[in-house]
């Protein structure tokens, strides 16, 4: 089975549509990088993250029918996708009509093997010493570095913490943490930001019931599904 290192880069965090494209097939050692013109105008917010404009796409193809986009649906059949916050580009992936059927979260992962203040995927990169040299943040290029670097780390934990054999038991290890949901010890946002769960629940239990609630009533893509998780085992 291959695995595809995945990053995109889209029009805003919000019914997202795909304006770059990477992957790398690591069984072939292929790299895509590519630019397209999405059916809708790119957002402020999202240009000053990965500054990517209208103009840059104006004259690209747009991915739906694309070569890319026939490639990509027939390749995801039988491959493993990685991705970090996997969610959200698989969401992105889904907007334009592309499904994946099996996935590692480098995020969920991380948060079940690493002691981190942070998990986002620049974070950890410093934070963890991923020599990837001077590649540029929120590039989906970029990032596909990092990310492939993020991956061989985890799996060389996995590998030495469950005691499995080869990269098929690995794999398949990666794949199981990626569905389990991990409790949380602090809030990272908001009024409790940097705040133990424990202690908010004793001090202001309805501010935690309100999160939850807001945080249910998102699309599955959108949703935090391990802050719902921990605060719903806080509130039980």
């Amino acid at each position: 089975m291959n695995i595809i290192v995945l990053d995109t880069e889209t029009t805003d965090l919000q019914n997202a549509r795909l304006i770059q494209l990477a992957y790398k097939n690591l069984a072939t050692g292929e790299i895509v990088n590519e630019l397209f013109k999405p059916p809708m105008p790119i957002s402020f917010g999202a240009m000053a993250i990965h500054h990517i404009t209208e103009e840059m796409v104006g004259d690209k193809q747009m991915f739906g029918g694309s070569l890319h986009h026939h490639k990509l649906l027939e390749m995801l059949n039988d491959a493993v996708v990685v991705a970090h916050n996997a969610a959200f580009d698989l969401q992105v992936l889904k907007n334009e009509g592309v499904e994946a059927l099996t996935y590692i979260d480098t995020l969920r992962v991380a948060r079940h093997l690493i002691k981190s203040e942070q998990y986002s995927l620049q974070y950890l990169r410093y934070s963890l010493g991923l020599n990837v040299g001077s590649v540029q943040a929120h590039d989906a290029l970029g990032d596909i570095i990092v990310l492939e670097a993020l991956f061989n780390y985890l799996k060389s934990i996995v590998k030495d913490k469950f005691n499995l054999a080869g990269d098929d038991e690995v794999i398949a290890k990666m794949i199981e943490l990626t569905k389990l949901p991990v409790m949380l010890a602090v809030l990272n946002f908001g009024k409790y930001k940097g705040v133990a769960f424990e202690e908010i629940v004793v001090q202001d239990k309805r501010y935690l019931q309100w999160l939850y609630d807001s945080e249910t009533q998102k699309r599955e893509s959108d949703q935090n599904e391990d802050l719902v998780y921990t605060i719903g085992e806080y509130l039980k």
